[in-house]
């Protein structure tokens, strides 16, 4: 695959996304996995997307270092283990369309919501411990089995309005926590190959780009419009998410 033409036609634009998404605007990559669906079966192309996620990870990371609400991981981290191990113990069990449908619908109803009440100009809400072990859970849960743990961390996360690259800074760092506990249920279950660590690298340098790319534009975004952004975004994520759960669940 590593002279598949057509594997880089996908693989490039998927990882682009990833790297817009890593680098603050999250949701960019709500086709990455589908696209990268279209040429290997997803576990197989979720398994090539976590060292790349992981990499990108670090650059974000390091961009944003300095804005991190460390409250917020604190409290999302308990949710984030049980998630993992959820996730770890279900993947030969739970299919990644029911997933996807769950997660799409959770997430429009919390945009419909968010228009309703102006959520994305409104005031900031305060931590809740419970809620963010529950969707520091349902983040990680999902992003195991199908790298979609974007949206239910999205919910908790938005409606305390951080400042932007505090948004952007503390989200680098709870996904790469996520990514690093999937490192040993990933090899367990024989999904990090030498051939998918090689397509992983030869992604690498797209990704790198789309990230700085990313962090560059967050960087220069205003506040308001940056979460605006945001909740269009995952608005878009969540009618992908149905479309394509849906889908799947009625084909079964």
């Amino acid at each position: 695959m590593l002279t598949d033409p057509w594997f880089y036609a996908v693989a490039l634009p998927a990882v682009a996304m990833t790297g817009l998404s890593k680098g603050g605007l999250q949701g960019a990559s709500l086709l990455s996995l589908p696209l990268l669906a279209l040429v290997m079966p997803p576990f197989q192309a979720a398994a090539i997307m976590l060292p790349v996620l992981m990499m990108q990870d670090v650059f974000a990371v390091t961009a944003f270092r300095r804005t991190i609400d460390w409250t917020m991981l604190k409290l999302m981290l308990p949710g984030v283990l049980v998630g993992t191990i959820v996730g770890w113990l279900t993947a030969s069990i739970v299919t990644s369309d029911h997933i996807k449908l769950l997660v799409g619908v959770l997430t429009l109803l919390f945009c419909l919501n968010a228009m309703r009440t102006r959520g994305a100009v409104g005031e900031a809400k305060p931590h809740n411990s419970v809620q963010a072990a529950v969707f520091g859970g349902l983040s990680a849960f999902t992003s195991f089995l199908v790298h979609a743990g974007g949206p239910p961390f999205s919910i908790y996360a938005l409606p305390r309005r951080l400042e932007k690259e505090t948004l952007a800074g503390t989200t680098s760092v709870f996904f790469m926590m996520v990514n690093w506990l999937k490192v040993p249920a990933y090899s367990q279950l024989g999904q990090l190959t030498k051939e998918s660590l090689a397509l992983s690298a030869a992604l690498f340098p797209a990704a790198v780009a789309a990230n700085l790319l990313g962090i560059w534009i967050v960087r220069r975004m205003p506040t308001a419009p940056f979460y605006r952004v945001l909740y269009v975004l995952l608005f878009l994520v969540s009618i992908k998410l149905i479309w394509d759960g849906g889908r799947g669940v009625l084909a079964a």
